[in-house]
C-alpha cells in the first residue's frame, strides 16, 4: 500500500502512557513514509494540537484522562473533518466503540497490531479510507444489533429486491472487511480503479451508508457477509 502523499504523511500520536507515544513515534518515523508532528497525553491536548498543526491522521488511543478519544475524535472532527482518525484499542474498550463510529473514526486497530498494520491503517485512513479489525467489526456488530428496533429489522427483511446486492458487490464487501484498499481490491478481482469505485458507490447506495466501515458493518448486520 502506498503512500497517498508525495510528502511524508503527518502524524499525531495520542495516548496518555510515555513509552507508548516513544515507541509509536520511534516505529512510524523509522518507515520513512511518517512525520510524527505531535504528542499528546490525554484527548484536550489532541484537540489542542489538532487546531495548530497541519495534520493527515491522528493515531488515538480510547482510555485517557482528562478526556478520553471517544469525546476527542467528535471534537476534532467537528473541526477538521479532514482530519482521519485511527483508534488503538482493547477489548475492555469495546463499549466505545459505537461511538466512535458514529463520532467518525475510519481506523480501528487492536493495542497488539504489529507496525506493518499499524502503517496501512493510517496511510488508508490518509487516503480517505478506512481499516477495521475484524475482532472489532464483530464488537461492533453486536452493538448495532442491541440497539436496532423490531422495526428496523422488519424494514431490513421487507427491502426490495432492486435494493439487494449483487455477487460481485458481496464480493467487494468481503474485501473491504480484510481491510483491502481500492487498487488491492482492483488487483486481486482484475477491475479498473474507476470499476471499484463504481462498485462502492453502489453498495453505499444500497446500504443507505456513507463510507467503507459502516458498509463492512452493515453487511455483516444483515448476514450478506461473514467475518473469520
Amino acid at each position: 500500500m502506498t503512500n497517498p502523499f508525495s510528502r511524508k504523511i503527518r502524524v499525531l500520536i495520542a495516548d496518555d502512557h510515555q513509552v507508548v507515544r516513544e515507541g509509536l513515534t520511534s516505529v512510524l518515523e523509522g518507515k520513512g513514509e511518517f512525520e510524527v508532528v505531535g504528542l499528546a497525553a490525554d484527548g484536550n491536548e489532541a484537540i489542542a494540537m489538532a487546531r495548530k498543526l497541519s495534520l493527515d491522521v491522528v493515531l488515538m488511543d480510547i482510555s485517557m484522562p482528562n478526556m478520553n478519544g471517544v469525546e476527542a475524535t467528535r471534537q476534532i472532527k467537528k473541526e477538521n473533518p479532514q482530519i482521519g482518525i485511527v483508534v488503538l484499542t482493547m477489548y475492555a474498550d469495546e463499549e466505545y466503540i459505537f461511538d466512535l463510529v458514529r463520532a467518525g473514526a475510519a481506523g480501528y486497530l487492536l493495542k497488539d497490531a504489529d507496525s506493518t498494520q499499524i502503517a496501512k491503517a493510517i496511510k488508508a485512513v490518509a487516503r480517505g479510507e478506512s481499516m477495521i479489525h475484524p475482532t472489532i467489526a464483530s464488537k461492533i456488530l453486536t452493538e448495532f444489533s442491541q440497539l436496532s428496533s423490531d422495526k428496523e429489522l422488519k424494514n431490513q427483511k421487507n427491502a426490495h429486491a432492486e435494493d439487494e446486492l449483487s455477487e460481485r458487490e458481496i464480493t467487494v464487501l468481503m474485501l473491504l472487511a480484510e481491510g483491502k484498499s481500492n487498487k488491492e481490491i482492483a488487483n486481486e478481482l482484475k477491475l479498473s480503479d474507476k470499476t471499484v469505485k463504481n462498485h462502492l458507490h453502489n453498495i453505499f447506495l444500497k446500504l443507505n451508508v456513507t463510507d467503507r466501515t459502516k458498509a463492512v458493518i452493515s453487511a455483516i448486520r444483515k448476514g450478506l457477509i461473514d467475518i473469520k
